[in-house]
């Protein structure tokens, strides 16, 4: 018999926000491991997940599911003549099961959507069916029919109001994943660095991520770190934005003194320049900055390490056109390791028209295979980009392109 469709389950809000509250749950139930999970694909893996799909009737798919001979109760038909209205009176009839298939969520068809009305249509859920069913005395097709397209169409009125508010739902999940995963990372990694920068050693567990914050490398104090032994992990060193922030404004404030020492400058190569920035960066870190370093694949132009570890690498390259930059990053990719986040590419010109050298930057980035998106930087000359590893897609890093013009005496 058929029973009241969205109904049963009370309002469809609340499903709405139980949904959240398990993703919000599920993100809060990743241990430190999640550090280490690209953001984008779990946000589109929770996305998949927890999206509803609201349901689509295939009324022209529609069949007779079941035709039987049924026993009519015609006692409160007034058109019949029955002596005794105070008990069932049954003749024969016919019951007949029209079967309406759909796609999607099943379980929203117990749910009353934002709109709705006092007599909600009437069916069973079977499966990803529908079932109408009408049970007859009279054998009139017509009439039938009509209260079959009725009832199918009173369904499709009800799915139409719920597809509106599962819409909005979907679209209210990405801005509500991605603060939640990044908020659980951030106190995550605050954890990480909590304790290592208390110094004292750390019983090897697994699933521990094997990173953590390079502690106040501007400065010459000691760091208390583990002693190597079997029981305990040594945390792979990383370069926190605060860090890699105060680096790039170094770099800024000597290319300043070029871009206003024409003369001084006009004549110097690649390495001559470098040798400059080289100077600057190893007044804050303690002679930590070096150049033309052997690095995986090759020799970087410039590379700060932290007990024995790479946390910043950056390339010298003159523009001499879209497809020199390109290389420049397929050769700044190729010297970084797994562990490498934190990149640069110092882009110094020398042509007459620095505006058309920025306005080709973005494009050019853009283009290469590893890259992903595009994030804000204050800056005229600045810009910055996520790119993927080329040995490892899963992990990402940070490319600053730095581009600063440095004139010649013939300019």
């Amino acid at each position: 018999m058929n029973i009241p469709l969205f109904h049963k389950e009370g309002e469809l809000r609340n499903l709405f926000e139980s949904q959240k509250h398990r993703i919000i749950r599920e993100i809060e139930a990743y241990e430190k491991k999640l550090i280490d999970v690209k953001a984008e694909e779990l946000t589109n893996y929770l996305i998949d997940k927890y999206s509803l799909q609201a349901p689509i009737l295939h009324d022209e798919d529609k069949y007779i599911a079941r035709e039987e001979e049924a026993d009519v109760d015609v006692s409160g038909d007034p058109m019949r003549a029955v002596f005794d209205r105070s008990r069932p009176t049954y003749i024969k009839g016919i019951s007949i099961t029209i079967a309406v298939p759909f796609e999607g969520d099943p379980n929203l068809f117990y749910f009353s959507p934002s709109t709705f009305t006092y007599n909600p249509p009437r069916g069973d859920v079977v499966g990803q069916e529908i079932h109408l069913s009408y049970t007859k005395t009279e054998h009139n097709p017509d009439e039938l029919n009509k209260e079959i397209t009725r009832g199918i169409n009173d369904i499709k009125k009800y799915l139409e109001w719920v597809n509106r508010d599962v819409g909005n739902f979907n679209s209210s999940l990405e801005p509500l994943i991605r603060e939640a995963i990044s908020k659980r990372k951030a106190k995550l990694q605050k954890d990480v660095d909590l304790v290592t920068r208390l110094g004292i050693p750390v019983k090897k567990r697994t699933g521990i991520p094997k990173t953590y914050t390079v502690p106040e490398i501007r400065k010459k104090a000691r760091i208390a770190k583990p002693e190597p032994t079997e029981k305990l992990s040594k945390p792979e060193p990383i370069l926190e934005m605060q860090e890699y922030e105060n680096i790039l404004d170094i770099i800024r404030q000597m290319a300043f003194v070029i871009e206003k020492s024409p003369k001084a400058f006009s004549t110097m190569e690649e390495e001559q320049l470098r040798d400059h920035f080289l100077v600057q960066l190893n007044g804050q870190y303690e002679g930590m900055a070096t150049g033309e370093t052997f690095n995986v694949s090759g020799k970087t132009d410039i590379l700060i390490r932290y007990d024995g570890k790479n946390v910043f690498i950056a390339e010298c390259k003159f523009w001499k056109g879209e497809k020199s930059l390109l290389e420049a990053i397929d050769q700044l990719l190729g010297y970084t390791s797994w562990r490498d986040t934190k990149t640069a590419i110092l882009l110094f010109n020398r042509t007459k028209s620095f505006s058309s050298v920025l306005t080709k930057i973005p494009g050019t980035v853009k283009s290469h295979k590893c890259f992903q998106r595009e994030v804000a930087i204050t800056g005229e000359t600045d810009f910055r980009y996520v790119f993927q590893q080329p040995q490892d897609p899963e992990r990402e890093l940070i490319l600053t392109v730095l581009a600063f013009d440095v004139p010649s005496l013939e300019n």
